[in-house]
């Protein structure tokens, strides 16, 4: 099965990888603006996220398996990749596994480290959605806002709300799967993963994601790579602050 995907634009291949309970349509703005700048983007929704399929079974191996599936498919090499987040930690493994298919990459707001689990508030409140009674995005909010109080936070997680049918809401994650398997979005890169070409790291200024500690790690595994932060931002620094955001990574691509 492909991965689904908006591709805007023409010129060389830059593909972006969203972050755990997003997808591609979270970067169409950014997007357009990097397809004004001669690239071919490739807005990718990952296996369980946005319009792409959904599979029993869920890890970073296997994200990477189906964005080389959908590189073959699109006839895709010497790929600018970005991941943000989960997206972030697919695209390290993706370029220290396929060296040969990435020019250069490019990690939003997430390390080589281990995460422990902290979507514990998000994923009750996006259970107790139940569609049998909630008939509006309003609805959704308002039950949602029980567990989760911060507005931005809960319009992203309400872009995933879509009409099943007429009068009938769903969510276009696989949630219970993303629930049992959620551990596994925290997983370190393997220890022996290097990748020697060109990177770049983006950290919010006030994200807690990528600290000093995190240094170390990051040039162990990526050599050729440097740390850029993005201030007035936090882990979403590509929505809180898109301004300079964009141009870090036109700067660097």
């Amino acid at each position: 099965m492909i991965l689904h995907s908006n591709i805007i634009g023409e010129g060389r291949p830059f593909v972006i990888l969203h972050g755990f309970l997003g997808m591609g349509d979270n970067w169409k703005t950014l997007a357009r603006q990097f397809s004004e700048s001669g690239f071919q983007v490739h807005l990718v929704d990952q296996r369980n996220h946005g319009r792409s399929f959904h599979d029993e079974d869920f890890d970073y191996e296997l994200m990477v398996k189906d964005l080389k599936h959908y590189c073959e498919e699109h006839n895709l090499s010497d790929i600018v990749l970005l991941g943000h987040s989960m997206g972030g930690k697919t695209a390290m493994l993706f370029a220290t596994t396929y060296p040969e298919l990435v020019h250069k990459l490019l990690v939003a707001d997430i390390s080589p480290r281990y995460y422990p689990i902290h979507h514990d508030a998000i994923l009750k409140g996006l259970s107790r959605l139940d569609f049998s009674k909630i008939k509006s995005r309003g609805e959704a909010d308002k039950v949602l806002s029980d567990y989760v109080p911060e507005v931005g936070t809960r319009m992203f997680l309400l872009k995933n709300l879509y009409w099943v049918e007429k009068g009938q809401l769903g969510l276009r994650i696989n949630l219970p799967i993303l629930k049992e398997y959620v551990s596994e979005v925290g997983e370190a890169l393997p220890a022996h993963a290097t990748f020697a070409k060109d990177t770049i790291f983006l950290r919010g200024d006030h994200s807690e994601y990528i600290g000093e500690q995190d240094e170390v790690i990051i040039h162990r595994h990526f050599p050729n790579s440097k740390i850029i932060t993005i201030a007035n931002a936090g882990h979403w620094l590509h929505a809180e602050n898109p301004k300079e955001f964009y141009k870090a990574v036109i700067n660097f691509v």
